[in-house]
């Protein structure tokens, strides 16, 4: 099994291996590339996006700076939007579903390092997945924790460090990040009259 294998299956790998370093370099060349881009030049960043990301699907709106391990780790759905200072640390898996947007310095971890000192100054590390659902909504400054779960339909609230799973139709917040409230139909009906209230104001 190589060190990348060991890497994706959540075992004890070691970064620095031919093959991790060439992944990890090529990133670096991408993401300079990318954060060298004009800001208002949205079509060069999602085009570079798109060879620096795994997968990448419509309608992508990245701001800069961005930064990844690899790059080729992270798969993100449609219509996915992510503010300034977005940190994707992509040593496992991330995946992130439709209609999801990321406020200002945002990151998410897969990493991680072996409690015992001796073994974690060996250069031993590892990493576990984190999955993100359809129609979410990360607040700024957010830590999201190796091995997550967030569900679909979920805000996760400016500040939080999420360390455990947050099921679906949620709102969450805090350090750590726990579930407040449901979404309920109340605010389905409290926003869609908002959303009327406004189409009124500009049709007049």
């Amino acid at each position: 099994m190589t060190n990348k294998e060991k890497m994706l299956s959540g075992r004890l790998y070691l970064a620095n291996d031919s093959e991790l370093k060439l992944m990890f370099n090529n990133a670096r060349k991408l993401l300079f590339k990318f954060n060298k881009t004009h800001l208002s030049n949205f079509k060069k960043r999602t085009k570079l996006a798109k060879k620096l990301f795994g997968s990448l699907g419509e309608n992508a709106v990245i701001n800069s700076p961005l930064f990844v391990d690899y790059g080729e780790n992270i798969h993100i759905g449609d219509n996915f939007y992510t503010n300034f200072n977005t940190t994707l640390l992509d040593v496992n898996t991330i995946t992130i579903g439709n209609n999801v947007m990321f406020g200002p310095n945002v990151a998410i971890y897969t990493a991680g390092h072996p409690i015992d000192k001796d073994v974690r100054n060996s250069g031993l590390e590892f990493g576990y997945p984190v999955k993100i659902g359809n129609n979410v909504w990360i607040g700024g400054n957010v830590v999201i924790n190796p091995g997550v779960t967030i569900g679909n339909n979920v805000i996760i609230g400016a500040g939080s460090v999420v360390t455990k799973d947050i099921e679906d139709n949620v709102i969450a917040f805090g350090n750590p990040c726990i579930v407040h409230r449901k979404i309920n139909d109340e605010d389905h009906k409290t926003w869609k009259q908002a959303q009327e209230d406004y189409y009124k104001t500009i049709t007049k």
